[in-house]
């Protein structure tokens, strides 16, 4: 009931704020596909957005500058200069004052939207807070950058009958894919199980263009808007790959993908809600000005092959034990064969964990 009457309060205001007859959704709703009703459809919907870092910023903007009722905003970090090339929410100020994604994200978002109910969340999400943190809402999206939080995405996803929108982005590629549960193929029914560490890309070791990075996610926010504006017919079913580089547009049908045997969606086994079997275990080195991540599940990580992938990251230093990275904020990586790995320079075990997750991509 308080919500619905701050709602209705911003709502109130935000009419106080345009001239007489002025209608800031008008050039929308002039598209007949969407119109009037379609409108109001958004203005009924909730959303979520899980990761505010550059996918995250272009789908929430997209969402609140069209209407979308009500969208919770998740994000575990802080804003850094480096987030600037590509995170076009952000200022330098919010750099400078220190703010966490998620609240820097929602002053610039009411700004631009004061009749948008905004949900700024400062948390990292996981198997403990999956259940609090996405309930409640129509559709989750998917700004994050770490193949854990998808795969925990997606078992809520298909637990509770919530549609998400995987994406992803690299270099000058990405993809993206729109889940209706139990209708079309789960995530993990086109990845069975997570990669290894470090063998794939992550914008810390192979870097990102920033372009790359709005059309992923404007095509993401494109397909929330056809969900939540009830225009389900108008999705575009594949899984969607993009190369400006190359110059490259690939929409791969996802039709024939879904698998009976499925773990998630076809037998009912959400092994990422289960905390214990999941997350990784961070935890501070008393008096060390360090923090040690231990993963959920032993690895054997080649640290040769990894070596090369994170040369770019920093100056790399290499033995038969263990593998030595110093980053350019002023901390250390060091990352075992059994996928064990001290962050030092910190004794924060957030920032800990989202440079093991920036590094390995977990």
């Amino acid at each position: 009931m308080d919500e619905m009457k701050a709602r209705t309060s911003a709502v109130l205001e935000d009419a106080a704020l345009q001239p007489p007859g002025a209608d800031r959704y008008a050039r929308q709703k002039r598209f007949a596909p969407l119109g009037g009703s379609g409108q109001q459809s958004l203005a009924r919907s909730r959303a979520a957005v899980v990761g505010m870092g550059a996918l995250g910023c272009v789908i929430a903007q997209h969402l609140v500058r069209s209407g979308v009722g009500f969208v919770r905003l998740i994000d575990r970090d802080l804003v850094e200069w480096s987030n600037l090339q590509r995170q076009m929410l952000y200022t330098e100020q919010d750099v400078l004052s220190l703010l966490p994604k998620a609240e820097a994200a929602a002053v610039h978002l009411r700004a631009a939207n004061s009749s948008v109910s905004i949900e700024p969340v400062v948390a990292d999400l996981t198997a403990a807070n999956a259940e609090e943190l996405l309930a409640g809402v129509d559709l989750v999206i998917d700004g994050s950058d770490n193949f854990s939080v998808r795969y925990l995405i997606n078992d809520y996803s298909v637990k509770h009958r919530i549609p998400w929108i995987y994406g992803g982005a690299v270099g000058a590629a990405g993809m993206t894919m729109t889940i209706l549960p139990h209708e079309t193929p789960c995530y993990r029914c086109l990845y069975r199980n997570p990669p290894a560490p470090g063998t794939t890309d992550t914008c810390e070791t192979a870097g990102v263009m920033s372009p790359i990075v709005d059309i992923i996610a404007s095509i993401q926010a494109s397909e929330a808007l056809k969900l939540l504006s009830g225009n389900r017919q108008a999705l575009h079913r594949t899984l969607f790959q993009v190369d400006l580089w190359n110059h490259a547009w690939l929409p791969v049908s996802a039709a024939g993908a879904k698998r009976g045997d499925c773990p998630c969606c076809g037998l009912g086994h959400y092994a990422y809600l289960d905390e214990q079997l999941t997350e990784p275990a961070a935890g501070s080195l008393c008096g060390r000005n360090a923090v040690q991540i231990t993963p959920s599940r032993p690895a054997a990580l080649q640290l040769e092959q990894l070596a090369g992938r994170l040369s770019l990251a920093g100056k790399l230093t290499l033995n038969r034990f263990l593998l030595r990275l110093e980053l350019e904020d002023g901390l250390t990586f060091v990352l075992f064969a059994d996928g064990r790995a001290i962050v030092q320079g910190t004794d924060q075990t957030l920032k800990a964990r989202s440079v093991y997750a920036e590094l390995l991509g977990i």
